[in-house]
């Protein structure tokens, strides 16, 4: 499977980028503008966060979906068992930060939203015209002034070797939004799946910054883009007694932004929360 490492002050870089997209879901971003050190820092004041029983001050708003996840509160989408990981989500709009948490955050937030952006401007430029004129309205233009946009902050807890049958860091699905950007996790454990049902690690050296497309890109390009299976494998030996930390960030249209002529970008979110249980 072959997952393009594309280097963003490339001349080739948007046409690698999305022809990466296309033909795997998935695309590695290195020499980006996002500062190596901002991701680090903000990696190290989440592991504070996760490490200090206060987390439990910050439980998550069912309405608003903001905040501190407990461990096993979410499964994938079809499956009974819950993943072996804690989070928080921050939604700048409606989140009050953890006061551990509040120095690098919102920075990296902001660079990797702007990154995001730009990606999707890349991957409109790049799309050909019989697809793109079936956007609604240009891709980038669908997460203006938007709310929803998430920064996931995940704790994938050491193994302790009694886990139930089938539980995993983070069972196999696919991403709800337009797409995803995964800085580099802090260990190995992420998988793609492939067209013929093959799974294959994806690059996770420092400094590289991970893209996939997901549902949302897909609906509204009317399945010109996949939005491919991918996990979170647990590690075996030593590196099972080993945290993961992983911070995606997931693009997200306004709520009544349409991906299609008769569906909102709100009302395809609300399904399929529902569908992985964190909405009632």
């Amino acid at each position: 499977m072959n997952v393009k490492t594309v280097s963003y002050g490339d001349k080739n870089a948007a046409r690698d980028f999305t022809r990466s997209l296309l033909e795997t879901g998935f695309a590695v971003l290195t020499d980006h503008p996002v500062p190596v050190d901002l991701i680090q820092n903000t990696y190290k004041e989440w592991g504070n966060f996760f490490a200090d029983s206060s987390k439990n001050d910050y439980i998550f708003d069912a309405k608003t979906q903001a905040g501190y996840f407990p461990f096993r509160s979410e499964n994938a989408k079809d499956s009974a068992v819950k993943d072996l990981k804690e989070f928080f989500h921050y939604y700048p709009a409606r989140t009050t930060l953890p006061s551990n948490a509040q120095r690098f955050t919102p920075e990296y937030y902001k660079r990797v939203t702007d990154l995001g952006s730009e990606l999707l401007g890349w991957i409109q430029q790049e799309t050909p015209e019989h697809v793109s004129s079936r956007f609604p309205i240009p891709l980038s233009q669908m997460i203006e002034r938007s709310e929803e946009t998430l920064l996931r902050i995940l704790h994938y807890p050491p193994l302790k070797g009694d886990e139930q049958d089938g539980a995993v860091r983070a069972g196999a699905h696919e991403d709800i939004n337009l797409i995803t950007l995964l800085s580099a996790a802090t260990a190995p454990g992420l998988e793609v799946k492939d067209m013929a049902g093959n799974w294959h690690a994806v690059s996770c050296d420092p400094g590289m910054i991970v893209i996939n497309s997901g549902d949302m890109l897909k609906k509204t390009s009317r399945g010109f883009y996949p939005s491919t299976t991918h996990r979170v494998v647990n590690p075996s030996g030593p590196a099972a007694r080993d945290a993961r930390y992983s911070m995606p960030l997931f693009l997200h249209p306004r709520r009544d932004a349409h991906l299609t002529d008769t569906v909102t970008a709100g009302e395809y979110l609300s399904e399929r929360l529902q569908q992985i249980g964190l909405l009632k």
